[in-house]
């Protein structure tokens, strides 16, 4: 038997075992071909409500248990993803539309964010605090209880693993809402690894559906902390309802990013990292280089090489062929996509390369005679789009890419000094000098400022500290203190 094996899994939801979910069966679908790959089964809101009662039974017996035990578990997981990583890469290419590379890269971080999970059972959880009592005064940190995680359908497994991971080792129970569209690679896979790894029933429930079960899964009493990636529109409204209810949410949401070529830069190097940059899985990621603002003494130089790469990336199926982009993930994104190319060229921009697609694979588009008032450069367009505008000076170049609500990513290619410049001047989560905006690692801290989200809070052994823990002021006196009453 296959760790993925229909079998199991077909047409069920998992609170510990695999059951029917009350809200029937969704179907898998391959972006690429439309083929049917098997269906999983749809959470409703009573699904949700029973998975949340029995979660927070679950997590009180998982965090009593030894700190070591639960490492153990992460460690597990994370060989079981190298193990498996050929069948898991395999339903991420046909179901996520990913290219064969993008889907073993995110194998490879999922590895590494269970092993860096593992690690943080054994780091200190705490403070001693000086105190004006004859006393000991000690911060320590607690599991928050039960954690929701949304997670969306560009990287379906990272971005659901690096939520569930920390959350687990810290002794948190979980319940996983996947994207319906990748609900195999972005939940039936976590929660095959994990029940392989020895993860105790009930601590984990991967629960896909619709966007019932996701104001379920933030309304449950037992949820305390809800983590969602995914647009800023549902973001701000997952926010407003966490807030009501006295919720923490930890929001990682769109990007508009700049990447930047300074005078001076190498033009064949900076086309090639703007290339990967806006092209990559189609575009659809929150770090995509969204906006390229190229010095004028390179502009013209930069978007024919731009475009020449443009034109030569091979477009098409990504599980039976080899190539650089496979498939949008849906019409209505495409649709989306297209109109904001098109009333980008009806305003005046000129369509340097692409524009054109078949089916739902879209041809990677460079557009030139960008002005910052045009849809494909003002909005996230969460597509292989490149629109590129020329600025003059390093404080043009500033000002340009400081104009945006988003502040997720920024990329600078050139000189350092001036780039170190421009990276304290622009208000962003990540910063990458001499590299494009795409990049992640297991153990870094992640995340965006303004409408990119609630600041870094995964990633990194004291992002996931403060971001799955609560704190609790703990006081030890060698007798019981007098009182005046």
């Amino acid at each position: 038997m296959t760790l993925l094996d229909p079998a199991l899994w077909s047409g069920r939801i998992f609170t510990g075992r695999w059951s029917a979910g009350a809200a029937g069966a969704l179907e898998v679908t391959e972006p690429a071909t439309g083929a049917v790959l098997g269906s999983v089964g749809a959470a409703g809101a009573e699904d949700v409500a029973k998975a949340a009662a029995v979660a927070a039974q679950a997590q009180r017996d998982w965090a009593a248990r030894p700190h070591a035990e639960r490492a153990a578990v992460l460690r597990r997981a994370g060989a079981l993803f190298e193990e498996h990583a050929e069948e898991i890469s395999g339903w991420i290419v046909r179901e996520a539309g990913s290219i064969p590379p993008k889907a073993s890269f995110e194998l490879q971080v999922a590895a590494g964010e269970c092993y860096e999970a593992a690690a943080l059972p054994s780091l200190p959880h705490g403070q001693v605090l000086p105190s004006g009592e004859p006393r000991w005064s000690l911060a320590r940190r607690r599991p928050a209880g039960v954690v929701g995680v949304i997670s969306p359908f560009n990287f379906p497994l990272i971005l659901s693993i690096r939520s569930v991971a920390p959350a687990l080792a810290l002794g948190n129970a979980v319940l996983l809402k996947p994207d319906p569209r990748t609900a195999v690679c972005g939940g039936v896979a976590l929660a095959r690894i994990f029940e392989e790894a020895g993860l105790p029933e009930g601590v984990l429930h991967v629960l896909p559906g619709g966007p019932e079960a996701g104001r379920a899964v933030v309304s449950a009493p037992e949820v305390r902390v809800v983590s969602f990636t995914g647009s800023t529109a549902a973001g701000r409204r997952i926010g407003e309802e966490c807030g009501r209810l006295l919720k923490r949410a930890h929001l990682e949401l769109g990007g508009n990013n700049a990447l930047i070529v300074l005078p001076g830069a190498d033009v064949a190097r900076a086309a090639s990292a703007g290339a990967w940059g806006a092209f990559l899985h189609q575009g659809q990621i929150c770090m995509t280089s969204g906006r390229h603002l190229v010095h004028e003494s390179l502009h013209d130089e930069y978007v024919a090489a731009l475009a020449d790469k443009a034109e030569h990336l091979p477009v098409g199926d990504p599980a039976t062929g080899r190539v650089a982009l496979g498939p949008i993930i849906d019409e209505r994104q495409l649709s989306r996509v297209h109109s904001l190319v098109t009333g980008s060229v009806e305003a005046g921009a000129r369509l340097a390369a692409g524009g054109t697609y078949e089916g739902l694979f879209y041809r990677p588009t460079v557009l030139a005679e960008v002005t910052p008032q045009m849809p494909a450069y003002a909005e996230e367009v969460f597509g292989p789009v490149a629109p590129v505008v020329p600025f003059a000076t390093v404080e043009e170049a500033i000002a340009l890419a400081r104009d945006t609500e988003y502040g997720l990513s920024l990329g600078i290619l050139g000189d350092v000094g001036a780039a170190m410049r421009i990276a304290d001047a622009v208000p962003t989560g990540l910063v990458h000098i001499n590299d494009q905006t795409v990049n992640d690692e297991p153990n870094i801290p992640f995340g965006g400022m303004g409408a990119s989200g609630t600041g870094s809070r995964l990633g990194g052994p004291e992002a996931n500290i403060e971001a799955f823990t609560e704190t609790q002021w703990v006081t030890v006196r060698p007798e019981i203190a007098p009182h005046p009453f």
